[in-house]
This record gives C-alpha cells, structure tokens and sequence, in this order.
C-alpha cells in the first residue's frame, strides 16, 4: 500500500503489467529486436537514471524480480497481467497468458491474471474462440488485452468493427469476460501507428453494452478524440499507463492531460497503470502523488487531482471492474506478507515451456 505523509493508506492495484520474455534466444527476427529496443527507449527516456536496467535484464526479468518491484518496494497490492502474444517476432510470445500466470501461480492472491484474442485466428487458431474459452475455463478470466495493430502473417492489424472481432466481442460477453482492454496509444516498433486508431471504439462500446471498454494509454496522441467518444460512452475508461510518468518528466503536459481526462470522464472512470515492466512502479507513484494540478487548469476545467480523486485512480475504480472487495482484500492481504521464493530465469522458462 501507498502511505501519505498525514499517515493514510492507499490501495494500489497497476492495472497494466507484464511478465514478458524478449530476449535475443526467443527473438524470431528482427522485429523482436526492434520491439524490446523501442520498449527500452521509453524507458530509458523516463525513468529517473539510478533507476535505469541494464538492456540484459530488461529484456528477461524473474518471477522473483517482478515480485520485489511491485509487491514489496513499489506500493502494489494487486496487479492486472495483461497478455501480449506477438508469435511473429517472439517463438513462445512477448508476454502470454502461459508465462504470465507464473507470477498467478507464485501470488495468486495478488495477481489478476487477462487473456487475449486475435480475431484473425478464426475458431481452432492459436488466439482463436477455442482458445479463448480454455482461457476462461482454465483461469477464469474476467479480461482480455488486444493489440489491433498486431501483425499476423501479411496481416498488420484490424479493426474492432470488423465483422469477426465483433462475433469474439460477443462471445466475450456470453462467457463473462466482461473487460476489453485495448492498446491505443503510442506505436512501437515496426508497428503501425494509424492501426491504434481509437475510432472503432465508439461502435463497439456502443453495441456491446455487457462489456467495459479500457482504452490503454487514453488514445495517446489521439487523447482528444478519446475523450470525445469517452464522454458518451457509459462504459469507456481510461487506462493511464504511458500518461502517468509524463508526472515526473513534463509535469505541466501530465497536468493538462489529467485535467481534461477529469473534465470529461471524471474520477471515477480513470485506472492507474504503471505499464512495468517499461517502467516500475514505486517512482511512478511517488510523481504521481507528488503531483498538484495547477492554478489556471484547476479554474479553466473545474478540476482538481484531490487525495480522494488519486485514491480512485490508484486502486478503486480498477478493483470496482473486477469485483474485487477492497477492505477485504486489504485484510487478507496484511496476514499474507510477501515471500520472495527462488525463481530463477531458466526455471521460469522451463515451466513456460512444459506449459
């Protein structure tokens, strides 16, 4: 948990996190090389320099590694696992629901664990409805992560509104899992920018009312479009990974971003996300409750980013979508500390590969 200064306790749940594999062995071509050097570039860009991994460990991190950062020194009481599959540039995957499942395993009790989909895959494919449903079956997935500008042999993305993702948004639906988030945010390398478009939100969320629509990294740097379809959307929401370390790099453009995603969805819609492991959490929390909305936006927006506006945004509204009890949580979580067992890289990879 995050404590204040005047001695008050935050529940924390990142509601953007990745257990992932990008190094060179599992690299299929030069497009997994790209993806993880575009990665580090971000983080190299953000984060404060004592802070800053060497390339070696950044590109493959232990169960144990992740467990240290958010769990015991990055305030994080509970974190969301989001699959991100990439088959094309990774031979076991960036971060599957395989690999992601062994932090599941090791805190269960801490970890909730996403799927994913590519409507490409059609029923029997590696990401198709059949796999789909064992994810459910298997982990009882409340969530899934798309990554519509994900390429697939000559495919180099597609849309929500294409006729088979809606047909995966409805099974979706009919087996509970109830939150869709989707990357529509800043490119990465070699992918393309204009396929993070957020306009097919709109039709999607408008049609798939039994659903929740979280849209990573707010549409950035489309966050005025986003906001226009967010607006009147009952069940769009902001997830402010890539948005929250702008806090501690360019204050006044986090301020301006936070006062117009506030104005227009208000506090209760907006999700925190540390997006480890670009970035850890501990840092990214630490701006972002050091932040203060300036004068001027605070009078030409009506907004303010109070103690109890950041208590939603940290760890409220995402365990709200999930189901998640807070109090209960907390008093669970208090009698289970923290234990860092001896997971080290190759047993990580040898479980994952067994999986």
């Amino acid at each position: 948990m995050y404590r204040t200064a005047t001695g008050d306790d935050i529940f924390v749940l990142d509601g953007h996190t990745h257990l992932w594999d990008a190094s060179p062995e599992n690299q299929v071509n030069e497009n997994g090389r790209g993806w993880i050097d575009c990665f580090y570039g971000y983080h190299k860009l953000f984060t404060p320099a004592e802070r800053v991994w060497p390339i070696e460990h950044y590109e493959k991190y232990s169960v144990d590694d992740m467990t240290r950062d958010l769990f015991v020194d990055g305030y994080v009481d509970m974190c969301i696992l989001q699959t991100t599959n990439l088959y094309d540039f990774y031979h076991t995957g960036f971060n599957p629901i395989e690999r992601n499942a062994l932090l599941k395993q090791a805190h269960p009790e801490r970890v909730i664990l996403n799927g994913s989909f590519d409507p490409r895959h059609g029923e029997t494919g590696k990401l198709g409805l059949n796999a789909l449903r064992r994810a459910k079956a298997e982990w009882d997935i409340q969530g899934v992560k798309l990554y519509t500008a994900e390429w697939h042999g000559d495919s180099k993305g597609w849309k929500l509104t294409d006729p088979a993702a809606k047909h995966f948004l409805a099974e979706c639906e009919k087996l509970g899992i109830t939150n869709i988030h989707v990357h529509k945010g800043p490119t990465i390398w070699p992918l393309n920018k204009d396929s993070f478009d957020v306009s097919d939100i709109d039709e999607v969320a408008t049609e798939f009312q039994g659903l929740n629509f979280i849209v990573e990294h707010c549409g950035l740097p489309r966050i005025e479009d986003f906001c226009y379809i967010a607006t009147q959307e009952r069940n769009v929401y902001a997830g402010l990974a890539v948005v929250m370390p702008f806090a501690r790099t360019r204050p006044r453009f986090f301020a301006e971003a936070m006062a117009n995603l506030l104005y227009w969805l208000g506090p209760d819609k907006l999700l925190f996300s540390s997006d480890y492991a670009i970035w850890e959490p501990k840092w990214v929390i630490d701006a972002f409750m050091g932040s203060e909305m300036p004068e001027d936006l605070k009078a030409e927006f009506n907004v303010d980013l109070t103690l109890d506006v950041k208590t939603k945004i940290l760890g409220l509204n995402a365990a709200r979508l999930y189901g998640v009890d807070v109090s209960k949580k907390i008093s669970q979580l208090r009698a289970l500390p923290v234990t860092i067992g001896q997971h080290e890289m190759a047993e990580d990879r040898a479980r994952f590969a067994s999986a």
